[in-house]
């Protein structure tokens, strides 16, 4: 079976418009399908590959190259790794916010409603809170809000109320516990989409994935050059809403700033009025990139405007 297959590779590496002797960096490593493929396209340069997961530094030490740079570490962190190389500025950054199939397939990794595990979900394996935490330790409250916000449940507060009472009677300790535990507020024939939903949630908290994601998205205006490209694969409509929000305005909430004379202040300019998605072949030989949008933007020339 592949590790993973990549979504919309073609296209969110064309955007970066790779210039020989051009400094590159994949925010988001994962089966290394998109930094091979980068690679592939360099004349020179260097590309530097980040990934938090163990797994993924397996991968990319299939990848020999010395225009190569495997970096273990959270993509939050891409301004300090960058300048621990000696990289203060860059011609583009990719970024594929998706879950990798291998991730999902993996049982013990608990991504996935489809098998038995435990309650995972980290991607960092090192990390102190796993999904099991979350759900065993959080309150009633919180659990509402996470169900809610990242996951968009429509019944949020009775599937935190569930939970809550379920962990009373004994601890949740995996996946079909927790199956078990929230079988009364699963609508009927919409199981797996509603478990989807769940899953995501809990991911989304486990890794810190918004918070994460806004400070990648700031870090990378700051390091790319002017003209530098940013390409951002994403999968749900918060991630989505985030990049477009950024891109569009220079901040994730809010209207855009203007100068005096009314010109907007963003550091960014967007390439693609709407986002690009998979074609109809695509979509039929990899059913997991139905939901992925890529969004392209160009760093504007003059850089007035990143302090926000």
């Amino acid at each position: 079976m592949q590790y993973h297959q990549p979504v919309l590779l073609q296209e969110s590496v064309d955007a970066l418009a790779i210039k020989p002797g051009g400094i590159y960096v994949d925010v988001t490593f994962g089966g290394g399908g998109h930094s091979a493929y980068i690679l592939e396209k360099m004349q020179g340069g260097q590309l530097y590959s980040f990934d938090q997961d163990t797994d993924a530094e397996q991968q990319a030490e299939k990848l020999i190259s010395d225009k190569f740079t495997f970096v273990k570490a959270n993509f939050r962190y891409l301004k300090k790794y960058l300048r621990l190389y000696g990289v203060k500025q860059v011609d583009g950054i990719l970024a594929d916010l998706g879950v990798s199939s291998h991730q999902f397939n993996t049982a013990e990794r608990g991504f996935s409603t489809r098998f038995e595990g435990p309650l995972d979900m980290r991607m960092d394996k090192d990390s102190p809170v796993s999904a099991k935490e979350v759900i065993n330790e959080y309150s009633e409250e919180q659990l509402h809000r996470i169900f809610g916000m990242y996951g968009e449940v429509k019944n949020a507060k009775t599937l935190a109320r569930e939970v809550v009472s379920a962990r009373n009677v004994q601890p949740i300790e995996t996946i079909s516990d927790f199956k078990k535990a929230i079988a009364g507020c699963t609508p009927r024939g919409k199981e797996n989409k509603y478990l989807a939903q769940v899953f995501q949630a809990l991911r989304i908290e486990v890794n810190d994935e918004m918070k994460a994601l806004e400070e990648m998205l700031e870090q990378a205006v700051e390091v790319l050059k002017p003209g530098g490209r940013l390409s951002v694969i994403s999968y749900h409509s918060l991630e989505d809403r985030l990049v477009k929000n950024y891109i569009a305005k220079g901040k994730f909430f809010g209207e855009v700033e203007k100068d005096f004379f009314g010109n907007e202040i963003k550091p960014l300019d967007s390439i693609t009025r709407k986002p690009i998605v998979p074609s109809a072949q695509e979509l039929q030989e990899n059913n997991r990139s139905r939901s992925a949008k890529l969004r392209v933007a160009v760093k504007r020339e003059t850089q007035e405007s990143s302090k926000k």
